[in-house]
């Protein structure tokens, strides 16, 4: 006591800025205490309620695969069933255990199909839980519209695309990226339709995202993409260069060959890797033609295309360029004449000729 009054008298005799200092020590400690307990308290917490979840996780599993296999052919909600919804619809009201039963339910999704998958889909329905998706698509926040619009689209809820297209033209690209996901998901190429009238870059992750939702997709009819390749928005015109590619779109020849006079030299570019793909020789000749006149990007990508269209009428072409300045095109030209006049290219290692193109000479026999 006596040793803690002098402490007190020493304090209050210390000068200001001494006081100050140990006044600020001992709130900073009486945080730092503070601190720790909290941190330690929400750690329990949090381990308690992962067990939770995980108790939770289990329990609904299992209910949810009961409710899957206790059905019959009549496609009728049955009694076992309807006890079954009738616990779910419990739950649903809390925001963490309904977040569970989706993810639940959209990987039971993912491992079923035909009339398993449609049972889900009217669980999702009878349980209510499509109603805090519907509002979210409400919301004034456009990442919550944009969570509601992915969950919609993962459940394959065709019955709210009036409610959803609307986003297609959202100023938050996020949301109008889910919306292009749901129609195309939906509609395959049905959906695409929005592609007509857009005005906003398609991003090439989006791009690479809708082609891979497509690809998933047996035996469908792709739709006439001519009018997406004359459009004024050059993503959707790449977009649709590698549509073309993909499927094979011989028919769409004659556009193709006219976007290599586009005004972006990256559509151009495209345009002549989309026709070297499709065998596009009326474009060959066009190109080589005016070949001069192109840039060396698509000088390079022409000679791409002439290494997979060359006929023997190409060689004196090839030899002007045999010894280009660029190395890929020089490398490419080699490579031509190798393919199609073996004796001639053998000739130019007799040819007095620098140290480079030597090299580059060595480079093609090791192909």
């Amino acid at each position: 006591m006596l040793e803690f009054q002098t402490y007190i008298d020493y304090l209050k005799n210390a000068p200001l800025l001494i006081r100050i200092a140990w006044g600020t020590s001992c709130l900073l400690m009486s945080f730092i205490v503070f601190l720790t307990i909290y941190l330690k308290s929400v750690r329990t917490y949090l381990r308690i309620k992962e067990l939770e979840d995980l108790e939770f996780r289990k329990k609904y599993e299992a209910s949810l695969i009961e409710y899957l296999y206790s059905g019959d052919d009549s496609g009728h909600i049955n009694s076992i069933q309807e006890s079954i919804i009738d616990k779910i619809k419990v739950s649903v009201n809390n925001k963490s255990k309904r977040k569970i039963i989706i993810n639940v339910l959209y990987n039971l999704m993912n491992e079923v199909s035909g009339e398993m998958s449609d049972s889900i889909k009217t669980l999702y329905y009878k349980t209510g839980l499509i109603n805090y998706a519907l509002k979210r698509l409400e919301s004034k926040q456009w990442h919550i519209i944009a969570k509601g619009i992915g969950e919609l689209t993962r459940f394959k809820i065709e019955e709210v695309h009036d409610d959803i297209s609307k986003f297609i033209k959202h100023p938050r690209k996020e949301v109008r990226k889910e919306t292009q996901l749901y129609l195309v998901s939906l509609y395959k190429f049905e959906g695409l339709s929005f592609l007509n009238n857009m005005l906003t870059p398609l991003s090439e992750w989006a791009q690479i995202q809708l082609l891979e939702i497509l690809q998933h997709f047996d035996d469908q009819q792709i739709c006439d993409i001519k009018p997406w390749l004359k459009s004024s928005n050059d993503s959707v015109v790449l977009f649709s260069l590698k549509l073309a590619q993909i499927y094979n779109q011989f028919e769409a020849k004659d556009t193709l060959i006219e976007l290599l006079s586009h005004t972006t030299k990256q559509i151009r570019i495209s345009a002549i890797e989309t026709l070297t793909h499709l065998y596009g020789i009326e474009a060959k000749e066009m190109l080589k033609a005016n070949f001069n006149e192109l840039s060396l990007e698509e000088q390079i990508s022409f000679f791409g295309m002439l290494e997979k269209l060359v006929v023997p009428s190409d060689e004196p072409f090839i030899e002007k360029y045999l010894f280009h300045k660029n190395f890929e095109i020089q490398l490419l030209a080699l490579k031509i004449l190798k393919s199609i006049n073996l004796d001639k290219y053998m000739g130019l290692s007799k040819m007095p000729i620098d140290e480079k193109d030597s090299s580059m000479l060595k480079l093609v026999d090791s192909l």
